[in-house]
């Protein structure tokens, strides 16, 4: 199991970023979905009473999701799965500010493969040393990893000048060009930290997946936490009752648009 620890930085606070969140995942399903591969969702309901999260957190939003990446993953990946593998089936229990995601393989993976993603979300600057109460066995194997969505490098094909963050200037809060040392200058500032436990049990391809998934949960951490800051003018003022309304008209059309056009967002062509 490879265990690592990331900490987004970001200029706003915890309630705002609640929104930020749910509004920026329905908008960036939209621009992944299509041409039969995507995001299904399946469920987004209330649940309650759920004495397995972290601490006190008992009740929230529960969501189920299937995700269709066959030309989302290395060539390599899509030569050793079988036909029909490359589906993802994803439950996350949202009870805000903390929140549990669990994404596994059950149809042929089932109990040797899933990603666990716990995520906690505090108005401070990232610096709390153990926000998830992790044991010292826990502790040896985690690796922190600081994600700065201003200053760390992204790919090419995931740059855009409208969302750079170095670029961005909001219009309805006046944040955004963030400086080098913008996370000592600029104020709200918070944490989103996410700790993410990846296990894959296959011989031979162990090291090699399991390296391959924490770096990709990177590059959509880094990429998609440059986006939800520079889309603030479009999701800032908006409610939980918004949300939950953005969210029901977004199901509908990926259940439609799953089915027709043509394949959207990032296609791997690693080698």
């Amino acid at each position: 199991m490879l265990i690592k620890e990331y900490r987004v930085i970001l200029p706003m606070t915890v309630e705002e970023y609640q929104v930020a969140q749910l509004w920026s995942v329905a908008k960036s399903s939209k621009e992944n979905t299509g041409g039969g591969e995507g995001i299904v969702v399946l469920k987004n309901e209330p649940f309650n009473n759920k004495t397995d999260l972290f601490e006190n957190y008992i009740s929230g939003q529960y969501t189920e999701k299937i995700y269709k990446l066959q030309s989302k993953v290395p060539w390599w990946v899509r030569k050793l799965a079988p036909k029909g593998s490359l589906e993802l089936h994803e439950e996350a229990w949202n009870a805000y500010p903390y929140c549990k995601t669990v994404i596994d393989n059950p149809d042929y993976m089932k109990e040797n493969f899933f990603i666990r993603i716990e995520s906690l979300h505090v108005q401070d600057d990232g610096s709390l040393e153990n926000p998830f109460n992790l044991s010292k066995d826990q502790l040896k194997k985690r690796e922190i990893i600081n994600i700065d969505i201003a200053n760390d490098t992204v790919a090419a094909g995931d740059y855009a000048e409208n969302e750079d963050p170095t670029k961005f200037l909001s219009q309805k809060t006046g944040r955004g060009q963030l400086k080098p040392n913008w996370k000592q200058t600029t104020k709200p500032i918070m944490c989103a930290y996410k700790l993410v436990s990846v296990e894959f049990k296959w011989f031979g391809f162990q090291g090699r997946i399991e390296n391959f998934i924490q770096t990709s949960e990177r590059r959509l951490f880094t990429k998609f936490h440059r986006q939800l800051f520079c889309w603030i003018d479009e999701w800032h003022g908006l409610t939980m009752d918004d949300i939950r309304k953005i969210e029901e008209q977004v199901q509908k059309e990926l259940s439609k648009e799953i089915k027709e056009g043509v394949v959207k967002g990032y296609v791997s062509n690693d080698e």
